[in-house]
């Protein structure tokens, strides 16, 4: 007979374009089960709703059934914050879902606490991944778009509108390509992975796939192309020069940096902290450390659950 739980554990989700992830995690940043189904994002918004319900109601299952003390999601913005009428960009099907009130319907009584998908990476890898026992982290998530999310004195900074730590729109090239934000030489338009394919389209790069994408120009680069590897370069000194501005900003400990471009791995990361070498001259500057995620494409889901489970350091929303 399997013994009840009776540590607390959180239903966790983290919503983005191409995919919806939940799973139920313990107190201790545990993952007790998890599942993952296609974002249905050109749907209508309750068969995109049932399918997000459906597999929060597998993922309980698949745990046990334990009694949740509350719900964590992130989800792709923008959003109102901290209600969480969402628009994901990326999501078609939502534009001013009442996620929140959604979920608490569904859940009564519980605390139901939504944030932005890149903020619960950060908040996930500093309770319990690579920016754990740092009290200044700036985590980034570099993929499809370029966000982030920021703790400062071992707290979660929202900002006015839950938009702190954006990090993607830190000008690193002044009159530099468009960004889909409406500006020029955002640190998005140079380092995320569209970006990086359009740049090096741009200066010759000719991929076997007409349709390639950053996962092509990535592999690219790990095989030695001379242009794959010089927009991972540029990619990565760019997110060096915006990591310095922040770090002599903010006096960081560390960058945590994830998503499916911070994979490439050295080319990029070597370039970040030549960039960083050149452009963070204060002394305490110096002192950034730069690391990639611990938690891997897990740390969303903990973050998410951290927004409940460790809320008197991750959340102020009420």
């Amino acid at each position: 007979m399997t013994e009840p739980m009776t540590e607390p554990a959180v239903l966790a989700v983290d919503i983005g374009g191409t995919k919806i992830a939940a799973a139920v995690v313990d107190g201790g940043g545990r993952i007790l089960a998890q599942g993952r189904t296609p974002t249905l994002a050109d749907e209508s918004p309750e068969v995109l709703w049932k399918a997000l319900t459906d597999l929060l109601d597998q993922v309980h299952a698949a745990a046990g059934g334990p009694s949740p003390a509350g719900v964590g999601v992130g989800c792709s913005g923008p959003m109102t914050w901290p209600d969480a009428e969402v628009s994901p960009l990326n999501i078609p099907a939502w534009r001013g879902f009442p996620l929140r009130r959604r979920l608490r319907e569904r859940y009564p009584g519980l605390p139901v606490r939504v944030h932005n998908d890149a903020v619960c990476v950060a908040v996930g890898e500093h309770w319990r991944g690579a920016g754990r026992g740092h009290r200044n982290v700036l985590g980034m998530v570099v993929s499809t778009g370029v966000g982030g999310g920021l703790v400062l004195g071992g707290r979660l900074v929202d900002g006015a509108s839950g938009n702190a730590g954006h990090v993607g729109h830190i000008v690193v090239e002044p009159g530099g390509p468009p960004c889909p934000c409406g500006g020029r030489g955002c640190l998005e338009a140079v380092a995320s992975g569209p970006s990086l394919v359009r740049w090096a389209r741009g200066e010759g790069w000719r991929p076997d796939e007409p349709a390639a994408t950053g996962a092509d120009l990535a592999a690219d680069a790990l095989a030695g192309n001379r242009l794959a590897l010089a927009a991972v370069r540029r990619a990565g000194r760019a997110v060096g020069v915006a990591l310095a501005s922040a770090t002599h900003l903010c006096d960081l400990d560390a960058a945590v940096i994830g998503g499916g471009v911070s994979q490439i791995g050295a080319p990029l990361f070597d370039a970040v902290r030549e960039a960083l070498g050149v452009h963070a001259r204060m002394d305490f500057a110096r002192r950034l450390r730069v690391v990639p995620t611990a938690l891997g494409q897990t740390s969303g889901l903990v973050g998410a659950a951290a927004l409940v489970l460790a809320g008197d350091r991750y959340w102020t929303g009420g």
